[in-house]
């Protein structure tokens, strides 16, 4: 079974780091008890997964890999979806139940990934997985970083991220040119904001798509001449603010609109 470019395919050949990464996951409590695991491969992970919960399920979009799945792990049964996940209708899944999401996720499509656990972040408490170092450092990162952008305001809107650890290069089949990270996403307590979560994702966007520009030039899509945007607030860079500074932003403009 090799690789195969067109699904950005990289083998996790560390045992070591696979179990790691299952355990990443919490299972807390209550909270869930079912888990869907996101291009499962040959079941690497897969099969520590299977230790922890007995409410599998795995979508996986090659077709190979889908009868490999299929000899290798029969207690999946049907819960081997041969589907892609970015088209997948979850809730015909798991119902209104909630669910944890994990994988060691196709680099090609990881940030489509994290935008899709979004559309489902009432019923996904918990997700861990494995992203391409850049893109996982972005997701936690804080405030004033560089590599703090649109991915890093919107997952942490609504979930608390933490950076896990570091896999090198040389731990995959065949070896990516990058290295990987492993990060855990925790839902917060409380998951709704204070706004409107469409136009707070605008606003967002529009910040970030000329982030060297400070804030009075990239809000005038939304407050026009407004005297608010003489305020010192809005000589700042959207790198420069937090996410209650842009839950206010979006709230000014929610304001001015009504």
């Amino acid at each position: 079974m090799k690789a195969k470019k067109s699904f950005g395919q990289h083998f996790l050949n560390r045992e070591d780091i696979a179990m790691r990464i299952a355990d990443s996951l919490q299972l807390a409590g209550t909270a869930y008890d079912q888990v869907l695991e996101i291009g499962p491969g040959k079941g690497m992970l897969t099969k520590y997964l299977l230790k922890k919960t007995s409410k599998l399920t795995v979508v996986e979009a090659d077709r190979d890999m889908v009868e490999y799945l299929h000899k290798h792990y029969p207690a999946l049964g049907d819960r081997i979806l041969a589907e892609d996940f970015l088209k997948l209708p979850l809730e015909g899944i798991f119902g209104e139940a909630p669910f944890g999401l994990i994988g060691n996720f196709p680099y090609n499509i990881s940030s489509q990934i994290l935008f899709r656990m979004l559309d489902y972040k009432d019923q996904i408490p918990e997700m861990a997985g494995m992203f391409q170092k850049e893109v996982a450092d972005r997701v936690v990162a804080p405030p004033g970083s560089k590599t703090y952008g649109i991915i890093s305001v919107l997952i942490q809107a609504f979930y608390e991220g933490e950076y896990l650890f570091t896999v090198d290069k040389s731990c995959f089949t065949p070896p990516p040119q990058v290295q990987s990270g492993v990060i855990l996403l925790t839902r917060k307590a409380n998951a709704e904001l204070p706004c409107n979560h469409k136009l707070f994702t605008q606003v967002v966007k529009q910040a970030f798509s000329q982030r060297r520009k400070m804030l009075r030039n990239t809000m005038k899509l939304f407050l026009a001449e407004d005297a608010l945007l003489a305020d010192p607030f809005f000589t700042q860079r959207p790198e420069q603010l937090s996410l209650e500074d842009f839950i206010q932003v979006t709230q000014w403009v929610e304001a001015r609109r009504k």
